[in-house]
């Protein structure tokens, strides 16, 4: 890589270090940040698979429960039964501290089982299917809380990852051409400037000899 155009003076090699110094110790401190994000993003997207198995489960029985009392109900009776009752479910964004971030989430709050149709109408199907959706409704949540906040280290991991390449691959190795090229120059000043001192000195012994 090509060095920077700078003048090759001491005060700029000086500059140069102090800002390579820096950039590693910004490296290796965005390099362990990326290590915490990926570790994080993966147990998060393991809690995923796990609550994405339990979904299936409990679709597996969910919806099976909801055929059998749709026929022993009725669907123009279980549609009614529907009607009278309500739920009031509260979704708010909250910041949840993950790998050390404070990251935005969701939380959802389900409100508790009540079976509030008359038990006049009731049927131990209605009761079974409320209470298996109401369980299908909570690892939802709980699954789409999670898919939130891997969404959201999944994006931190890769602006990351775009920080570390840029240091490792511009950055960095422009510093350190840049310190290569002044400290060639500065050195070859040195011995030019040691040559002609030497030169000079000869020159003076040999005036004074005549």
């Amino acid at each position: 890589m090509a060095h920077e155009q700078i003048a090759p003076t001491k005060s700029n090699l000086l500059k140069v270090k102090d800002r390579l110094n820096l950039a590693r110790e910004g490296y290796d401190l965005l390099e362990q940040k990326r290590e915490i994000l990926v570790s994080e993003l993966m147990r998060k997207i393991e809690q995923v698979k796990l609550l994405e198995r339990d979904l299936d489960k409990r679709t597996q029985t969910a919806y099976p429960c909801l055929k059998r009392m749709l026929v022993v109900v009725g669907r123009e009776r279980a549609n009614k039964l529907a009607q009278n009752v309500t739920y009031r479910y509260e979704s708010n964004e909250k910041l949840v501290v993950t790998a050390g971030m404070k990251l935005p989430g969701l939380d959802v709050q389900i409100p508790s089982v009540d079976l509030k149709y008359s038990h006049v109408n009731s049927f131990a199907e209605c009761d079974e299917t409320v209470l298996e959706f109401f369980e299908f409704l909570k690892i939802c949540t709980e699954l789409a809380a999670i898919r939130t906040i891997a969404w959201r280290l999944a994006r931190e991991v890769r602006r990351t990852q775009r920080r570390v390449n840029a240091l490792e691959k511009m950055v960095i190795p422009a510093a350190s051409e840049t310190k290569k090229y002044i400290e060639s120059v500065l050195e070859e000043r040195e011995r030019e400037s040691f040559f002609t001192s030497k030169l000079l000195k000869k020159k003076g012994a040999s005036k004074s000899a005549t």
